[in-house]
């Protein structure tokens, strides 16, 4: 089939979505299908090499026809400014696609957050005749809601309004989790047969043929620490405030370190408090590439997923397969509607805790801190639950069978 992938996360930036829309594409690629990519030009948290590389607006990229466009900043701004951006996000998409796409897509994927770019795709598929799939990541407004970053009644009122609408333009939806299709049927009324479940996925053998190399333990000064790693964005949706609590909970108690390496609106915050206990086991740094990251994860001890109480919905962080992937245990700090509590239990690959046990959460890491073959236990049970269950082919097989639903009859 011809596709249209429209997304704003999409490499060089080396977020966990871009990362994960890009192994997408190339799965599709190798499979036959023609792939064009609308996204943004690169604006923050590069490699190396892409901050050193010049964008055009079409180009072909690793055999992808990929359309850029020039937007104002997306990331570390005010919400209420991000918010105008998205809104004006659509009609930059909508035209650029009709001046640069050279052949009718058959059908058109569209990644959410953010959620207003399901309206490029609605409007294409007019256009084109072209069916649609909304990949739903966050469910958006209700995020934003549950952590108080939309309060407005009427901005409320008006997003959910654009959100009731393309749930009824679009031809199927796909979520991460059997918790968010359930989320979907009873909160927003929707059948279930608009709704299928396509896991996120993970490149298993990248992450696993990665070798420990001591590098970042010397790098960042930790090499006889319990290292335990959260990476990816330091924003309000992952409520780390409480992890530096933990973290002055236990300091005298424990040679745990939390490392955290990434970035976001929250990072100076998180610095702060930090800084105020005068912390020695927390420590900051910046992104890492996608290779970069793999050698990362072999070097820590313990991968840290952590989510804010206050969200109500049942989001799976993306970082939690790298980590299983890398056999590395899992220590999570969740909501308790999250479906990542049952992934782990599931797999035994770590503990899950909601937000508010703390003292259960202290004694999980004095437990790992002094039981080796526990961690590594719970490492190797990750990985192999990870690889035959959470794979980028098999995802792409679910997606293949969507195609086949919503392909138009032959005539006659």
């Amino acid at each position: 089939m011809r596709l249209l992938v429209i997304t704003v996360a999409y490499p060089p930036e080396i977020r966990s979505a871009s990362h994960l829309m890009h192994e997408f594409v190339e799965e599709l690629k190798k499979r036959g299908h023609e792939i064009t990519v609308i996204t943004t030009f690169p604006q923050d948290d590069l490699t190396k090499k892409g901050s050193n590389k010049n964008y055009k607006t079409l180009s072909s990229e690793e055999g992808v026809e990929v359309i850029r466009v020039k937007t104002l900043p997306l990331y570390k701004i005010n919400y209420l400014i991000r918010g105008v951006i998205q809104l004006m996000l659509p009609l930059i998409f909508y035209q650029a696609a009709r001046k640069f796409i050279s052949k009718k897509p058959d059908a058109i994927i569209v990644y959410s957050p953010p959620l207003t770019l399901g309206l490029v795709a609605v409007w294409l598929s007019k256009y084109y005749s072209a069916k649609t799939i909304l990949n739903i990541h966050d469910i958006f407004p209700q995020n934003a809601i549950d952590l108080g970053i939309l309060k407005n009644k009427i901005l409320i009122k008006f997003f959910e309004y654009i959100e009731k609408w393309l749930y009824k333009k679009v031809d199927l939806i796909t979520v991460h989790s059997p918790g968010n299709k359930q989320f979907l049927i009873e909160n927003k009324q929707l059948l279930p047969e608009q709704i299928k479940v396509v896991h996120n996925w993970v490149d298993y053998d990248f992450f696993s043929k990665a070798v420990r190399g001591y590098e970042f333990r010397k790098k960042y000064n930790v090499d006889s620490k319990l290292v335990i790693l959260f990476a990816g964005i330091l924003g309000p949706a992952q409520g780390l405030d409480v992890i530096i609590e933990i973290a002055e909970k236990i300091e005298n108690k424990s040679m745990a370190h939390f490392l955290f390496v990434g970035d976001g609106t929250e990072k100076k915050k998180l610095e702060d408090i930090a800084a105020n206990f005068k912390l020695s086991n927390v420590s900051f740094h910046p992104f890492v590439s996608k290779e970069e990251y793999a050698s990362l994860l072999k070097d820590v001890d313990v991968g840290l997923v952590s989510l804010n109480a206050d969200n109500k919905t049942p989001v799976v962080p993306g970082k939690l397969l790298g980590y299983m992937a890398s056999e590395l245990p899992v220590l999570a700090v969740l909501n308790k509607e999250s479906d990542c509590h049952k992934i782990i239990r599931q797999s035994e690959c770590g503990f899950s805790f909601k937000a508010q046990n703390q003292e259960e959460i202290i004694n999980a890491i004095l437990k790992l801190e002094k039981d080796e073959g526990l961690r590594k236990n719970m490492g190797k049970k990750g990985a192999e639950f990870v690889r035959e269950n959470f794979s980028q082919e098999g995802a792409v097989d679910k997606y293949e069978e969507i195609f086949e639903i919503i392909r138009p009859a032959p005539a006659g």
